[in-house]
């Protein structure tokens, strides 16, 4: 595949976690009373599909390094759309709760398996670029999915945005069965069971760099989430935004976090995943700094908002080179590598989202806790990331030989 028809069909497989989150939130009130439940429980149902997305690619990342990644998606995508239109069908919050949370399970498929296909196709820069094409397109959904929820819920009840997310899941299952090819051929996959799978588990997470990457992405998503969890409060509440100024401001976040991934494809070329890594995570963590400090010192909405923006763009640089990084040594095991990574990213929402909301004050919560996660992930790549990225080799282009023609070890089954 192309750079781009992979981005497109690939980005498109990711979109799982946002519009489950997104698509269903403005009419979580109607829900609620629909159901003769409480607010909180009417919220949980979004963090137990969270849950679900970062559970799921325990399970579905290792079993498509061991059966190949078109068969676990296809599967994925189909239970997504059945377990769609069973939340449409609950008829208590209690079997709303378990069928979230197996959708999410479902739904993890999509955003593992488009991982573990990219790390397939590319490696190293190739792959930062790849990934970069991926965030420009994934970030679409988080922009789209409010509005068109909130479009939906003037023609349609809560019921009904589920039978819309069934009605994308089967448009992505057509997707997925005639648009994306095969990317690990039978010789490349593992065939032994849950013992070899746990092998390569252990494996993963013997690589401490690796494991330094993951710590470094859970500050980083620490970050994010509170962000997320947040802002509304915090331009609402705090700043006397209305809905219409708050969702313009929001979409503007997302579109320059995606100039932030489309700055990055452009740079990694000549400066290289692990340069844009370091620089993109420093700059987060000073821009978090700097919005600490206009809160404290009260600067004003205008100050926040661009201070914020800095913040995203940024981030919009980290994670595509992250992901380049840590798949770079385990081509054989891309799944299990792409479900540890995604996992640490899903499962920091359902815990910090409550936690945060805990904190009082909606600005001061946010830029602190925005501002200690991103300073800890960023000493934490100088002082453990930086040095044992210089001892290491370089990763090996994906599909590589050695001179007498064998396969590259690291793109050979252990």
């Amino acid at each position: 595949m192309s750079a781009r028809r992979a981005a497109v069909v690939l980005g498109s497989l990711e979109v799982f976690g946002p519009l489950s989150m997104d698509l269903s939130m403005p009419l979580l009130p109607q829900l609620a009373e629909d159901l003769r439940t409480n607010d909180s429980l009417a919220q949980a149902s979004m963090s137990v599909c969270m849950l679900g997305l970062a559970l799921g690619q325990l399970v579905t990342g290792p079993l498509s390094d061991r059966l190949g990644r078109r068969r676990p998606l296809l599967w994925g995508v189909a239970l997504f759309t059945l377990f769609s239109l069973l939340c449409a069908l609950a008829p208590t919050i209690e079997i709303l709760l378990l069928t979230r949370f197996l959708q999410g399970v479902a739904g993890s498929a999509g955003v593992v398996i488009a991982l573990a296909a990219a790390r397939d196709i590319a490696s190293g820069v190739a792959l930062a670029r790849l990934l970069s094409l991926l965030g420009l397109v994934g970030a679409l959904a988080p922009v789209l999915a409010p509005v068109a929820g909130g479009q939906l819920a003037a023609v349609l009840d809560w019921r009904g945005l589920f039978v819309v997310l069934a009605g994308v899941g089967a448009v992505l299952f057509v997707v997925s069965a005639t648009a994306l090819p095969e990317t690990l051929p039978p010789p490349l996959r593992h065939r032994g069971g849950f013992a070899e799978t746990g092998r390569r588990f252990g494996t993963v997470l013997r690589d401490r760099l690796f494991v330094c990457y993951l710590l470094v992405g859970a500050c980083t998503g620490t970050a994010f989430f509170t962000y997320l969890a947040s802002i509304s409060f915090v331009l609402q509440d705090g700043f006397g935004l209305g809905p219409q100024a708050f969702s313009a401001v929001f979409a503007a976040n997302a579109v320059v976090a995606m100039l932030g991934s489309l700055g990055n494809r452009g740079l990694v070329r000549r400066a290289g995943p692990a340069r844009m890594y370091v620089a993109g995570t420093t700059a987060t963590a000073v821009a978090a700094l700097s919005l600490l400090g206009v809160v404290i010192t009260g600067t004003g909405l205008a100050a926040v908002l661009v201070v914020l923006a800095l913040v995203l763009f940024c981030y919009g640089a980290i994670a595509p080179n992250s992901s380049a990084l840590a798949l770079g040594g385990h081509g054989e095991r891309a799944g299990t590598a792409a479900a540890l990574l995604g996992m640490s990213s899903f499962a920091v929402g359902p815990v910090v989202a409550p936690l945060v909301a805990l904190g009082g004050a909606a600005d001061l919560t946010m830029a602190l806790t925005m501002a200690v996660a991103t300073a800890l992930a960023c000493v934490l790549v100088w002082t453990a990331v930086l040095p044992r990225l210089r001892r290491s080799p370089p990763a090996p282009a994906a599909g590589t030989a050695r001179p007498d023609g064998a396969p590259h070890p690291h793109d050979t089954p252990r």
